[in-house]
């Protein structure tokens, strides 16, 4: 099993055989040749002995007494007597031997070594480390070597002393510092006295570097899979190669094989996953999951990478996962491409097809496939001006829907002007030219077709900044107004088929590019200008935007004629008002918020806002409040805040008032103490198709060793915005809570 363990076997003191000595009080002995041990320094470096008396005898042994301090760079051993046998090169101290290391220290009643063969015994070591609260004790530290040691019914803790919480206890722990592996024979892991863990063998690395072994077992409870158990076991194939394999074992369905397979090498990186659940026993199916991302550096400029991803079946997701972005997933997507850069250009040739995951509930319409789609792009800075290509040939394919060929292409031509620092002007034209040729499932005999477009725009702006003190603080403060001109001429293009266009989302990025559509199937018309005004507050040191105020807004010359399919075209020659604040409102309140304003039908459309109030870390506040019309408002609230000294509660509320319902919901508490933490969190959320799923994590992590059950950070990071770790802080930046 593997575990993050620093026993004492990472340390060992260092000794040294003398060159001269006499006899003085007080007297520093030079000593020459040094034992090497694990702390880093110069190995060649001088060892100084001093004591309150140094005696040398006719055999030649040297007997040092009271207060005797041996150095050499930062290690020190300290006892009462230390006893030194030139002959024989053995080394004995007794009455409160200390052996630090550079702030790691082991204490012993004595100390028995010979230099030469580095062969030696430490009874009773008792030892604390400098980088971490780790602490520990056993009966005995056997030295066979240099490299190699062991330690008898040996204990191990991050706990405060004389705060057992938890300890670790070994029969017998050795160490190979040639191979950097340590061995550990009948281990016990206890919590607060009882043990919750056991193995009768176990070993790891000495150095950090990854080993094969079992992994810290996951436990948990979901509504699907009712109560959990994972117990995953980790091949350390080669250095840029490793795999997981889990079984996850589930009382209401039954035994689920999970593997990863990772590879990292220099010309080619990559992962596999491949699960399978035999004989569901809920459903009676075999079900399974495999997917592979794998990229590919072929030299030259060459790239090739495959993403391929499938399910056995469309509730694969909503019935074995515990997470709600995996649960929402809909496309699972399969593409193969091999790309050449030749720096000003580049070329691509791409497959690409999707396994649709159907909610009976809500019926998706499924996506085209491109088989295959070559593009070309270009740009090259020509007197000034930048000059882009963009071209692709895609054949479409679809099951029910028509099938074509699109061949597009795409110059333009765009010249800046740019006054530093106040005022920048962008001009550009270029002709979007597109071809169709359509293939099968044409029932409605649409025709060959063409379109050839210009599209011309101007985009503008200028920056003005002044002094300003806001709350007793000061900023640069900017006003920085934006025009943006767009010309299209229409061209009617409804008997032109829609492969991959949809409308954009009407934003700040959106109303300051050319085409509102994505895609090449639609191209609209445009004889209209959006005037913008954004205002920030620049913190003065760091240049760092503190807060942004930007409103924004569309006019027409005329109204808009070309639409979707099933979509009707703009009602107005005006678009909608963006108003938008983004940044700190105060130092502990931050706000993100966008309203979207009709002046045509006097009200709101859309209106987004994210409000944080953090005061400190491990305090944090969210709200938020999402409204589209006719089709969403929710209410979401999130929070981590101090229960007490050592609780800490997190918790969202995710509600949907269209629907009357509650989205997501989780609770949870976490209860911090000096070396372990435990985190028990239950959450509840609304999967496609409209059914409910359940889960709850409980881990118990031990600091610096091991945590167990099912992990829930990824899923408090999600939900609550802000939250903080707290034992993974270092105490400088906690404080205690209000």
């Amino acid at each position: 099993m593997r575990f993050r363990l620093r026993p004492v076997v990472f340390l060992l003191l260092c000794a040294a055989a003398p060159t001269s000595w006499a006899e003085d009080d007080g007297l520093k002995l030079q000593l020459g040749r040094a034992l090497s041990g694990p702390a880093s320094g110069n190995e060649d470096a001088p060892v100084f002995l001093s004591a309150d008396k140094v005696e040398g005898q006719q055999d030649g042994t040297i007997i040092a007494s009271g207060a005797v301090e041996l150095r050499k760079n930062d290690q020190l051993v300290s006892a009462d007597r230390l006893v030194y046998v030139p002959s024989t090169q053995e080394v004995t101290a007794e009455g409160s031997v200390l052996i630090d290391l550079g702030g790691s220290v082991i204490n012993s009643p004595s100390l028995s070594l010979n230099l030469d063969t580095n062969i030696g015994q430490i009874p009773q070591p008792v030892f604390r480390f400098a980088d971490t609260n780790g602490r520990g004790a056993a009966t005995a530290l056997d030295m066979s070597s240099r490299q190699n040691f062991s330690l008898r019914d040996a204990s191990f803790t991050t706990c405060p002393i004389d705060q057992d919480d938890w300890m670790l206890k070994m029969q017998s722990l050795e160490i190979d510092r040639g191979t950097q592996l340590g061995v550990a024979r009948n281990a016990t892991l206890e919590f607060m006295g009882v043990p919750i863990l056991y193995s009768p063998w176990m070993d790891f690395p000495l150095d950090g570097h990854r080993k094969t072994g079992f992994l810290a077992p996951v436990f948990g409870n979901t509504v699907q899979g009712g109560l959990e158990l994972m117990l995953p076991f980790y091949w350390n194939i080669s250095p840029g190669m490793d795999a997981t394999i889990a079984p996850r074992i589930m009382t209401r369905r039954g035994i689920q094989l999970n593997s990863e397979f990772r590879y990292l090498e220099p010309n080619y990186r990559g992962e596999m996953h491949f699960d399978v659940l035999p004989d569901d026993r809920l459903t009676g199916n075999t079900r399974s999951r495999m997917s592979l991302n794998h990229v590919q550096d072929f030299g030259g400029g060459f790239m090739g990478a495959v993403n391929y991803n499938h399910v056995s079946d469309d509730a694969y997701f909503r019935d074995l996962s515990d997470a709600i972005t995996t649960t929402s997933q809909t496309n699972l997507i399969r593409e193969g491409v091999l790309s050449y850069d030749g720096g000003w250009w580049q070329a691509a040739a791409k497959v690409q097809s999707f396994q649709t995951l159907q909610d009976p509930l809500l019926p998706l319409v499924i996506p085209y496939d491109s088989l295959p789609q070559l593009s070309f792009l270009a740009e090259r800075s020509i007197a000034g001006a930048d000059v882009e290509v963009e071209a692709e040939y895609t054949d479409f394919h679809h099951p029910t829907l028509v099938n074509g060929r699109r061949m597009m292409l795409y110059p333009t031509v765009s010249y800046p002007w740019i006054a530093e620092p106040a005022f920048h002007l962008t001009s550009k034209v270029g002709v979007h030219g597109t071809y169709y040729a359509l293939g099968s499932n044409n029932v409605s005999n649409l025709p060959d077709a063409s379109r050839t477009l210009p599209i011309f725009s101007l985009d503008g702006g200028m920056t003005f900044e002044r002094d300003a003190n806001f709350g007793g603080m000061d900023f640069v403060q900017t006003l920085e107004p934006r025009v943006f001109y767009t010309y299209i001429p229409y061209r009617d293009q409804s008997n032109l088929p829609n492969f991959d266009s949809s409308l954009a989302d009407f934003s700040f990025a959106q109303i300051f590019t050319e085409n509102r559509y994505f895609g090449s199937d639609r191209i609209g018309d445009a004889n209209q200008v959006t005037l913008a005004m954004t205002s920030r507050l620049i913190d003065p040191d760091t240049g760092a935007p503190k807060l942004s105020v930007a409103v924004g807004q569309r006019f027409s010359m005329q109204v808009p004629r070309v639409s979707l399919p099933g979509d009707p075209p703009p009602a107005s020659n005006r678009s909608d008002i963006l108003l938008g604040i983004t940044g700190q409102v105060t130092r502990d309140w931050s706000v993100d918020s966008l309203l979207q304003y009709s002046p045509t039908e006097a009200r709101g459309e859309r209106f987004n806002i994210a409000a944080s109030y953090q005061p400190e870390i491990g305090k944090v506040l969210n709200l938020g409040y999402r409204f589209t019309r006719d089709s969403i408002k929710q209410v979401d609230v999130s929070a981590q805040w101090p229960l007490s000294q050592r609780w800490h509660g997190v918790g969202r509320w995710n509600y949907s008032l269209q629907d009357g319902k509650i989205l997501e919901a989780m609770a949870g508490l976490e209860y911090n103490q000096d070396c372990w933490t435990v985190r028990l969190v239950a959450q509840r959320f609304v999967t496609g198709t409209g059914r409910t799923s359940t889960g709850v994590f409980l881990q118990l992590e031990l600091s610096d060793l091991i945590s167990i059950g099912a992990n829930p950070l990824s899923l408090l990071h999600q939900d609550v915005p802000g939250y903080a770790k707290m034992n993974s802080l270092p105490a400088s930046e906690l404080r205690n809570p209000r």
